[in-house]
C-alpha cells in the first residue's frame, strides 16, 4: 500500500522524530550544573576536612581519602552515564534519566556524610 506522500506501509506505522538537538543540549546543560555544583561540594569537602584535620594535629586516614576522591568522581561518573542512556531519548526521558541520576548521587553523598560520623576517616 502507498499512502499520499509516497510512504509505503500500513496505518499502524508510526514515526518516530528525533527531538532537536539544541533541546537535548539545553537540557543536559541545566542538569549539568547541578552535578558541577556537587563536584565543587565535594571537592571543598575534600580541602575543608584535610584543613581540619591538620589543625586538630592528625591527618586523614587512607579510607577518608577513598571516601572523599570517590565523592568528587561519583558526580562525573553518574552524568556520563545518565547522559548516555538518555542521548537518543525524548527530552522528557533524557531529563527525567539525568534527575534520577542526580538523585542518586545526592543519596549517595548523603550516605558518605553518615561515614564521616563513623569517626574511621581521622587517622
Amino acid at each position: 500500500m502507498s499512502d499520499t506522500d509516497g510512504r509505503t506501509g500500513d496505518a499502524t506505522t508510526a514515526i518516530r522524530r528525533r527531538p532537536p538537538r539544541w533541546l537535548l543540549l539545553v537540557i543536559a546543560i541545566f542538569f549539568g550544573l547541578f552535578y558541577a555544583y556537587d563536584v565543587w561540594e565535594a571537592i571543598g569537602n575534600l580541602a575543608l576536612l584535610n584543613l581540619l584535620a591538620q589543625s586538630l594535629d592528625t591527618q586523614l586516614s587512607a579510607f577518608g581519602w577513598t571516601v572523599l576522591i570517590f565523592a568528587v568522581i561519583l558526580p562525573i561518573l553518574v552524568y556520563a552515564l545518565a547522559y548516555w542512556l538518555g542521548r537518543n531519548r525524548a527530552f522528557g526521558v533524557q531529563a527525567l534519566t539525568l534527575l534520577v541520576g542526580l538523585c542518586v548521587v545526592a543519596a549517595v553523598s548523603l550516605d558518605l556524610g553518615a561515614v564521616f560520623s563513623l569517626a574511621r576517616l581521622i587517622v
